[in-house]
């Protein structure tokens, strides 16, 4: 019987601390530097959060810089130090002072190495590392796309600090093409580390299904009807204008008296009222004002897959990731996904979700028919397959792991 009393034995306890310490001297002091620490920033900010916690339970002090912000509080509550600096900015002179202010970051926390996840605070970070003779690693978040001409290229410049690294990660194999096609470095210097989810949060065994009711309450989810969601902010390259389309082809395929589905965009506009107001201008247009609600920003993602039949990836340009697909496999849920980016990777294709082309309504409105149109048995055969897709590749724990791997390599080879 488990009364919550440590029952192991005083050798099985000194073996553990002798493994964690062991884990310890392997790892460096890491500084993560990023531009701040807001909610709803996307990868960046958790996966600096999930990583900084991995360091604290290995026994690793973990220190993150950014400008703050509402999930400073979370990353303190992991055991991990926060130091605001203006990070943010993309001004020049204040680019080149925060080279001072990291480098008395580093040599007052002791940090043995320096991890830069996004452009910005690269730049400040390479040259506080280099001084310090530090490793440097980098994340590849997005694709920083630089188009053509003079302009171009100088963005292209700019986005080359990415690869500036001892080590770079890449989010996904899309991200690793991508940096292999436009820059130089060394291929053994690239490291696919695809993002990973909280499987145990996104679990759909065991989950509270109040949870569930009182969200679909909110929402006024009609009793009886097909639930599709796209979860994403609300902006113009996430496809949701394609989402409303490929609706108003389903209904004019199935007809107004048998269309019994409801469509959630789920997500904050993040101040995009003009963007807003032409989405709510199409719904009304496409005869989809009962059909469709835009239920904005939701804090418990679990409980808003847990109504839907499926969740939906309409993006027009490819993601480098796309978190909400993992997420939504791991509830069981089928996915319609655009095919490209990194979107596209997480999904076995016909087994754990369907592919479509970008940018096409009527491909979108034929996958959806086809998610909608399982029975009982396949459904429930999909949603065991998606959940264990995902937690053998894309768990929070396999990232961070792979990340702390990293850290060692370096360290170990800077030690020696």
């Amino acid at each position: 019987m488990n009364d919550g009393t440590d029952s192991s034995t005083p050798a099985q306890a000194d073996q553990s601390g002798a493994r964690q310490a062991d884990t310890a001297r392997r790892l460096p002091v890491v500084l993560q530097v990023l531009p701040s620490l807001d909610v709803g920033g996307g990868g960046v900010e958790r996966s600096a959060i999930d990583v900084a916690e991995a360091l604290v339970l290995a026994g690793k002090s973990a220190i993150v810089a950014s400008q703050g912000g509402r999930q400073v509080v979370e990353l303190e509550r992991r055991g991990a130090k926060h130091i605001e600096l203006p990070l943010a900015s993309k001004n020049p002179l204040v680019i080149r002072r925060n080279i001072a202010r990291l480098r008395e970051v580093i040599d007052r926390e002791g940090v043995e190495l320096v991890h830069a996840r996004s452009r910005a605070p690269a730049w400040s970070a390479r040259a506080a590392a280099r001084e310090a003779g530090l490793p440097f690693v980098t994340t590849f978040h997005g694709t920083y796309n630089f188009g053509g001409g003079v302009l171009g290229d100088l963005k292209k410049r700019y986005n080359a600090i990415m690869v500036s690294a001892d080590a770079v990660i890449a989010n996904s194999r899309f991200i690793a093409d991508h940096i292999a096609r436009h820059y130089t470095v060394a291929p053994e210097k690239v490291h696919v580390i695809p993002r990973g989810i909280d499987t145990a949060r996104f679990d759909a065994d065991g989950f509270n299904a109040n949870r569930m009711v009182e969200l679909a309450g909110k929402w006024r989810v009609p009793d009886g009807n097909d639930v599709v969601m796209l979860p994403g902010r609300l902006t113009r390259w996430k496809g949701q204008l394609l989402f409303v389309e490929a609706l108003a082809r389903l209904k004019s395929r199935r007809g107004p008296d048998d269309f019994r589905v409801t469509g959630l965009l789920v997500g904050s506009d993040q101040g995009r009222e003009a963007y807003r107001e032409e989405l709510e201008k199409l719904i009304a247009e496409k005869g989809l004002g009962g059909d469709i609600q835009i239920v904005g920003h939701c804090d418990d993602m679990p409980a808003a897959y847990m109504p839907s039949d499926a969740a939906d990836s309409a993006s027009t340009d490819p993601a480098a990731f796309g978190r909400v697909i993992a997420e939504a496999q791991a509830m069981g849920r089928p996915v319609v996904v655009a095919n490209h980016g990194g979107a596209a990777e997480q999904v076995i294709d016909r087994e754990t979700g369907w592919c479509f082309k970008p940018g096409d309504p009527q491909a979108l409105a034929d996958a959806l028919e086809t998610a909608l149109g399982l029975d009982g048995d396949r459904r429930a055969a999909l949603a065991e397959q998606a959940a264990e897709h995902v937690r053998a590749n894309y768990s929070k724990a396999g990232m961070t792991a792979a990340t702390l791997r990293v850290y060692a390599q370096l360290h170990g080879a800077a030690k020696r």
